[in-house]
């Protein structure tokens, strides 16, 4: 009985709960900045090896394609045209495009895809 006389005189006074409720909240908000500060370096980490994953991606691509123009210029049965091949990587600009299906489609209107 004596035992819960102190604990409600401790928990009876309003600057005792003033200061368990702010003790509480810094504890909660320290654990909550622990959780989000894990969260942006493993961000952080996933974000490096993106970021090396597309620029090899890149590379690649750049080297396929140089390769193609340099195919299609040696060998002259290349089976697309090495205007058709300039076309499609978009290193000639004209104003339409011809579709999949065969519709014209404005380049102007037309959005780049990222791929990643």
């Amino acid at each position: 009985m004596e035992r819960a006389g102190k604990v409600l005189d401790l928990f009876g006074k309003r600057e005792n709960m003033i200061h368990l409720f702010l003790g509480g909240a810094f504890v909660a908000l320290s654990v909550r900045s622990m959780s989000q500060q894990n969260e942006i370096q493993a961000l952080e980490a996933e974000k490096e090896t993106l970021s090396k994953r597309n620029k090899a991606m890149k590379k690649a691509m750049w080297d396929w394609k140089q390769q193609l123009f340099r195919e299609e210029s040696e060998n002259s049965s290349f089976p697309v045209p090495l205007s058709k091949l300039k076309s499609i990587y978009g290193d000639i600009i004209s104003t339409t495009q011809q579709g999949v299906a065969g519709e014209t489609v404005d380049s102007s209107s037309a959005k780049p895809k990222l791929v990643i």
